[in-house]
């Protein structure tokens, strides 16, 4: 669904000191997603765009309409390094949980010894 639905709707930017292109917000909201879904700290990000790393804040913000939980990139891209502090926002993440879970949200299967 993440593909499907237009990525403002699912990342609100407080601030970016670089440019953010529609594929590099999807790659750093599926990032953030993975983080909040799974309650982790931070993680690596890295593709044809970036790389860098992801933190979760772990805590919400309020900006007028948009509230959410918050996290901050460290990037490298073509243009230079730089730092982008965003929302998820509450909406995309309704819409994020009404999606099949995938394998990489999906929770692990318990393996048994028989």
């Amino acid at each position: 669904m993440a593909e499907q639905t237009p990525y403002w709707l699912l990342i609100s930017v407080l601030f970016s000191s670089q440019p953010l292109t529609p594929a590099l917000a999807m790659t750093l909201h599926e990032a953030a997603f993975e983080l909040y879904t799974r309650g982790e700290g931070s993680r690596e990000v890295a593709g044809d765009l970036l790389s860098g790393r992801v933190n979760n804040l772990r805590k919400d913000v309020s900006l007028g309409g948009i509230a959410g939980p918050a996290f901050e990139a460290e990037i490298e891209t073509e243009r230079g390094s730089g730092v982008v502090r965003f929302v998820l926002t509450r909406q995309g993440l309704e819409m994020m949980k009404a999606q099949p879970p995938t394998a990489a949200t999906a929770p692990a299967r318990p393996k048994y010894l028989n």
